[in-house]
């Protein structure tokens, strides 16, 4: 029996002393030992790995970690210990049955709660990557807003801006067909509105004057255009559009980085379905499985206790235990026939001395009665 053995047993909550009596039980309850250690092992893991993000970023998130990882490990394993220990072998297997029913809805609970932060961790990659999708639709989603809630605003003055653009576009491509035509009527190329006589006639006069009147207006709507745009910037920038900006790569790898533990759980519960919304069946089916997984190894220790057949051990505690039960009884009688007796005693006792005060009490009474005849 070394001492890896002997602590196994400790985890499964045997009486050391009549376990020595049986070797045969031995390997059995090393089995169940250490099924609950490893259990409490994973749970101050998880523990230590969710209380890591809540602090992290703090110089001391490493030891905060540490203190309840371990704090929570042994709370499990102190509860798994106690459901193992109380599950009574020598009942019939329905009664074991319902005996392990409410610990088995425990160990349900407890390995959902241990499960979850492990999770966190495996599909950490994943999680990351549908954060960045969600922060960036969400950014996407702001401005988008913002810019709805400007376009109302501002109705009046951006349809006169973009009024002004369809002039100045429509000004600025008549003047560029105008002066092709000016340069086919100085080069004598004939068209349609060309004399096709080369030389600087009276008619491209006439067509250069035209162009120079085009491009004064052309100035003038540009500069129009230009003023209405300030004005509108400014109003962007005072309404905080301009300063919004869709996130960088850099920048969402960054917020990902620092996520709470509440936005890496939404995230983990939003792998199983697609970006478009449809479902994702194999990692929906790969989180259900890890999840299950550690239900299981949760509820293990039980099962394992459960399927075990009831050995010289089992019957052994039965034995001492009903040994143990007898004597207290037996003590309880001693107890009760002692205090009986006592109360015997103590009743005559009091009764003799009650009666001799009331005999002393006529004696006196009769004296004086005599004395005053």
């Amino acid at each position: 029996m070394n001492v890896i053995s002997r602590f196994f047993w400790f985890c499964a909550g045997v009486h050391l002393n009549t376990l020595k009596k049986h070797p045969t039980e031995f390997n059995k309850y090393i089995g169940i030992g250490a099924t609950i250690f490893f259990t409490g092992l994973f749970a101050a893991l998880s523990g230590g790995y969710a209380i890591y993000f809540v602090f992290k970023g703090d110089t001391a998130a490493v030891l905060f970690a540490l203190f309840f990882g371990l704090l929570w490990g042994l709370a499990i394993f102190n509860m798994d210990r106690y459901i193992v220990s109380s599950i009574n072998k020598n009942a019939g297997t329905g009664k074991q049955i319902l005996q392990a029913t409410p610990r088995i809805l425990l160990a349900i609970m407890i390995g959902m709660v241990i499960s979850r932060p492990l999770e966190l961790k495996i599909f950490d990659k994943e999680i990351k990557e549908r954060l960045k999708v969600s922060y960036l639709n969400n950014q996407q989603s702001k401005i988008d807003t913002l810019n709805k809630s400007f376009s109302n605003k501002y109705t009046i003055e951006l349809a006169k801006l973009q009024d002004a653009k369809r002039q100045r576009d429509s000004t600025e491509a008549g003047i560029k067909s105008d002066r092709e035509k000016l340069n086919f009527e100085i080069f004598g190329n004939k068209t349609a509105e060309t004399s096709g006589i080369m030389g600087y006639g009276p008619y491209a006069k006439r067509k250069e004057a035209e162009l120079k009147q085009r491009e004064t207006q052309l100035d003038t709507l540009s500069a129009e255009v230009r003023r209405m745009e300030r004005f509108v910037d400014d109003r962007k920038e005072f309404d905080g559009l301009l300063s919004e900006r869709l996130y960088t790569t850099k920048q969402l790898d960054s917020l990902a980085n620092v996520a709470g533990f509440a936005d890496r759980n939404w995230a983990l519960g939003q792998l199983s379905f697609n970006t478009n919304g449809t479902p994702d069946v194999n990692t929906s089916l790969a989180i259900t499985f890890i999840g299950l997984l550690f239900i299981f190894f949760e509820c293990l220790p039980v099962f394992v206790k459960l399927m075990s057949a009831r050995g010289p051990y089992d019957r052994s505690v039965y034995n001492l235990e009903a040994t143990q039960i007898h004597e207290s009884e037996k003590e309880m009688q001693y107890e009760v026939a002692v205090i009986d007796n006592i109360h015997e005693t103590r009743v005559s006792t009091e009764t003799d001395k009650r009666k001799e005060l009331i005999v002393k009490k006529a004696a006196h009474d009769l004296k004086n009665h005599d004395f005053n005849a």
